[in-house]
This record gives structure tokens, sequence and C-alpha cells, in this order.
């Protein structure tokens, strides 16, 4: 063979491997998004507006058998009933163990009518409520079986909801206790871990606790942009308006109305929550005892991701695409299923 051809035959076979490659890559990924699970769009109707929103079911159920429900309420922030897909790898797990999942977006989210941010902590009990209700009247549901499962915010809101709803179950990832107290220890906890010294820690909290002075007086958003430093990028009117509804939240009375078993999950390396705080007032309030289990996963962070991964943008997309089961901490998924089959019968 001429050294021409020779080159071009060489060219060619690197393409078609690099196409290979690709293809081989894609169709991996495809897999790997896919999940052993049922997905509907579900729509429900309350005197505030649509909520919209997914319920995930198993792909086989018996014919005369009904589904224990978790109930997803999010955190803080612009959250669509997916969270951007990272509620999907939990889902298909509950799935797996005979559980629904109902997620609904965020109010402005998707087609959810209204504003999240106008929405105070008593607001989202009410929400679950209507979302509860929704799921009792569903034929596949079994209404004595119906939990729920929430991150951060979210732990104002379900003591809350245990003393309105007979729960048959509570999962809190990452809760605080005291709304003020948890921002203040979250600037520490972050701006030391970003190394500033001691002195612009100390005057960071001093000008976060003139902000809460203005809160606290009932002040206005003019009143709050005139402390606003220059070239600090300030909360909008509306971010406003929402601490200034909620920023009293406080958990710890509200602990005693959980009557059933309770799963408590923290990461060690959590800057947004004092973890001991949470757990030691956990501890404390839930009685009988026995009702709660707590479990802290080394290495994770707030999100129950591995601290490894963790504010890295690339490596989270990384493990996502090609392993979004791993995604979150070792060991999560396997607690939860673990207290769903065995705790919370």
């Amino acid at each position: 063979m001429k050294p021409n051809k020779l080159k071009h035959k060489k060219i060619w076979i690197s393409l078609l491997i690099v196409v290979l490659l690709f293809a081989g890559t894609g169709a991996y990924v495809v897999v790997q998004q896919d999940y052993n699970m049922v997905q509907q769009s579900v729509e429900i109707q309350t005197p505030q507006g649509k909520l919209t929103g997914i319920l995930a079911l198993p792909k086989k159920v018996n014919e005369n058998e009904k589904l224990g429900l978790v109930l997803f309420i999010h955190g803080d922030g612009p959250i669509d009933a997916t969270h951007s897909e990272g509620y999907k790898p939990l889902w298909e797990r509950l799935a797996s163990i005979g559980y629904a999942s109902l997620s609904l977006d965020k109010r402005g989210i998707g087609g959810s009518e209204g504003n999240w941010l106008d929405q105070s902590i008593d607001d989202r009990v009410v929400e679950a409520e209507q979302a509860i209700a929704w799921a009792k009247q569903q034929p596949a549901i079994d209404a004595s079986r119906i939990g729920v499962w929430g991150a951060s915010q979210a732990g104002w809101v379900i003591p809350k909801l245990a003393g309105k709803e007979n729960l048959a179950f509570s999962i809190l990832v990452s809760p605080a206790i005291n709304w003020l107290k948890q921002g203040e220890y979250n600037t520490r906890s972050q701006m030391a871990k970003d190394g500033h010294t001691s002195q612009e820690i100390e005057a960071q909290v001093e000008y976060e606790n003139r902000i809460k002075e203005v809160l606290k007086h009932d002040g206005s958003y003019e009143e709050y942009m005139k402390l606003v430093r220059n070239g600090e990028e300030p909360m909008s009117r509306e971010r406003w308006s929402f601490v200034s509804k909620n920023f009293k939240a406080d958990a710890t009375e509200s602990l005693h109305h959980f009557k059933s078993p309770v799963l408590l999950l923290l990461g060690e390396d959590d800057v947004n929550v004092d973890i001991q705080d949470t757990e030691r007032t956990y501890r404390k309030e839930i009685q009988p005892s026995y009702l709660l289990h707590v479990k802290t996963f080394q290495h994770t962070e707030h999100s129950m991701l591995p601290t490894s991964i963790a504010g890295s943008q690339w490596k989270m997309g990384l493990r996502f695409l090609f392993a979004p089961r791993s995604i979150t901490t070792e060991g999560y998924m396997d607690e939860i299923e673990d207290f769903l089959t065995k705790r919370a019968l």
C-alpha cells in the first residue's frame, strides 16, 4: 500500500474510533439517565392558585397494592419539582421499595401560579396540607402511609406540618433550628473556610447584625438599602419581603409535634447549618426519644453531596451525567431505605 493511502486509512480509522467512543459515551449517558420509574405530571387546584408537579411511581405495582408516599418539601430558592433533575435518583430508590414520590414546583416556577417569595413558613405548611389532601384522593396511594422528605428550610415547615397532619414518618435533611442564628453561623463558618481573618469575620457579623435590627423593627426596604455597602449586591425588594416574613422562624417548639418516626440526616462539613445545635435540639425536644434516628455523614456538606465535589460545577456535572445515582454521599439513600423499611413501618 502506498504511503498516502496508508496515511488516509489511519486517519479514517482514528475518526471511526472517535465516533464510536462518542456514540458509546452518549449511549452510556442515556442509560444512566433512564430511571426505573413512571413519572406523571400533576396539577392541584388551590385557593392560592394552581400547583404543578410530578408524581413518581414504581413501574410495576400489584393490582390490589397501595403505595406509601413521600411528599418532597424543598429548601430555599426557586426550585422546580425535580430540583433540576437532582431528586430523580432518590425517587427511583423509593420506587424500588414500593413508595411513590410527590414533588411540586414552587409557586412561580414551572406551571405553579404565584410567587414563592410571597410565602411565609405558614403558607408553605398550608401548601403541604393541600398536597397531602390531593394525595389521599389518589387510588394508588395508601393514605395511612404518607410521610415527608424535606431539606434545609423545610426544617421549619415539617415540624409545623406534623402538628396538623398525621404523618407516617418525616425525613429531614440538614435542617436548622433558628433562622437568625443559622445566618450568623453560615457567615462565620463560610468566611473561616474561605480564609478570612477573625477581624474580617467580626466586621461582617456586625454589619449583618445592623440589618437584623432593621428587620426586628419592621424596617422598610429603603432603610435596608441605606445600610448596603458600596460594591455589595443588595437583596431584591421581593427577597427582603420574604426574609421579613420568615426571619423569626425557630423550630424548637414545633419539634414537640412529632408523633411518628423521624430521620435526621446531617453532613459533618455543613457550613450552612450548625449540625451540633440541630442534633442537640432534636434529641431534647422529640419525645419519646425512640422516634428519632440520627445519622451524620463524614466528608459531606449541606446538600448531602460529598465535600470532594461540592462547590465544583464541573465535578458535580460530570458525576450527575455519568453516575447520577452516586452524586449524593455514600450511604445517604441506603439510610433512607433502611429507615422506611425497618423503622417507619
